[in-house]
């Protein structure tokens, strides 16, 4: 990724140029900056959202974004668990199995 660009520009700025300058101006410039809800509230939120949805595609990166924002892996893991029993277990093991992944990589921050 060159230094300059967001996510959202790296993974898509060639192809989708508006769905890069929504993603970046509108959702993370405007929604997730609000002050109503912390950012570690609101990755809460979208991850349980993600799981709830089975967006796994999407899910990683909002994992990473969590722990980030100050969440733990117990935190999400229960988290998760908890969602087994309303979004479905094979939307709770895929998230965790993603989850575990992230939190056993050398590059995720402890």
């Amino acid at each position: 990724m060159a230094e300059n660009q967001t996510p959202a520009q790296a993974l898509i700025g060639d192809t989708a140029p508006k769905l890069v300058e929504l993603t970046d101006d509108v959702l993370f410039g405007d929604v997730w900056a609000r002050e109503e809800l912390s950012p570690r509230d609101r990755s809460l939120i979208t991850v349980t959202a993600l799981v709830a949805l089975y967006r796994n595609e999407q899910l990683g990166s909002h994992l990473r974004r969590a722990l980030d924002n100050g969440l733990t892996r117990e935190e999400l893991a229960e988290a998760i668990t908890h969602l087994a029993f309303y979004a479905g277990w094979p939307s709770a093991m895929s998230a965790i199995t993603q989850l575990k992944a992230i939190v056993e990589s050398p590059t995720t921050p402890s």
